[in-house]
């Protein structure tokens, strides 16, 4: 037995939460606010660089009311025919880095943009966004509790509407096809990754990895380590706000978002992760309305399957996705 459910358990798993009768609208309500402002997409070609096999442009789009959102996009020189766009969004408390900490994609002949986190990139990756649409209340340190009495006021209202917007903001970079727009991301990223698919119809397919906010409540209960035990502290001081807490988080958590979800979607899991237990993760799989595969690391704890997991995503991409 893994340190929540059994193994042989998970392949059937399906989280009982309640769905907010209203979930759809306050999505659709919440990106057409966004959607009044304009997009704004800057693409600064940066020169300053050591790179040479990979074009570097600084992005900048418009998120969140209005709100600047910063990214890096990497082209190769030399794309591969049918080259899909690959939006990656970053891990709890990282932001977009140096642009030559994260190659891959490029260097196998994708286009590549990775989106900046608002308010995080100091932890373990730097950032350059800032959130100015933070209420202000008290909170844990962190993001997971900011703003999580209220569903207009949560942090994750903005930041998966952000997320959408990139998606729109990659759509109009050069060198990219607007058809083939996969999102992908590890943890936090993950999450948001599986959020663009469920809310935004131009992703062509998306690549989750031991994905973030995935049937929170039981997830919180289970995680020892990482941002769940953020909500147990919060949840603990107060005392009578535990429900109300839960019933905004009941608009964020993925697997309410993701049965709307028709794009094929490839998920990894790490059967001893006791930062993103594998129950919220087969939870969210179970439910995902799309076509899907999920590849497991019985062994490995949050890290996945990392380098392996990419190779893997890649062969995916290819040969069952059928994109690139």
């Amino acid at each position: 037995m893994f340190f929540d459910i059994p193994e042989h358990e998970l392949a059937s798993y399906r989280p009982t939460l309640p769905v907010p009768e209203d979930l759809a609208d306050f999505w659709q309500k919440t990106l057409a606010e966004t959607a009044q402002f304009p997009l704004a997409v800057t693409a600064v070609p940066v020169t300053d660089t050591p790179l040479r096999t990979v074009s570097v442009y600084d992005v900048t789009f418009a998120g969140f009311g209005g709100h600047p959102i910063k990214a890096w996009y990497l082209v190769p020189r030399e794309p591969v025919p049918g080259a899909a766009t690959i939006i990656e969004f970053i891990g709890y408390g990282g932001g977009r880095g140096l642009p030559h900490e994260l190659l891959f994609w490029s260097a196998s002949g994708h286009p590549h943009l990775i989106m900046d986190t608002r308010g995080q990139g100091s932890s373990w990756r730097v950032g350059d966004t800032g959130d100015p649409g933070s209420p202000g209340r008290p909170h844990v340190p962190g993001f997971l509790t900011d703003g999580v009495t209220a569903r207009e006021d949560y942090y994750y209202r903005r930041l998966y509407t952000d997320a959408v917007r990139a998606v729109d903001a990659a759509a109009e970079l050069p060198h990219s096809d607007p058809a083939k727009l996969v999102t992908t991301g590890t943890s936090q990223g993950g999450a948001l990754s599986l959020v663009t698919a469920s809310l935004h119809p131009g992703v062509a397919a998306t690549m989750p990895n031991v994905p973030f906010l995935c049937d929170i409540r039981n997830s919180a209960r289970a995680a020892v380590t990482g941002p769940y035990p953020e909500l147990v502290k919060w949840c603990r001081t107060h005392r009578g706000l535990a429900d109300q807490a839960f019933a905004t988080l009941g608009y964020f958590d993925v697997v309410n978002l993701v049965r709307a979800a028709r794009c094929p979607a490839h998920f990894g899991v790490a059967l001893l992760d006791e930062t993103c237990p594998p129950l919220g993760v087969y939870g969210c799989f179970n439910v995902y309305g799309g076509r899907k595969e999920i590849t497991v690391y019985a062994w490995n704890g949050h890290e996945g399957g990392e380098a392996h997991h990419l190779a893997d995503q890649h062969r995916w991409l290819s040969q069952e996705a059928g994109i690139g």
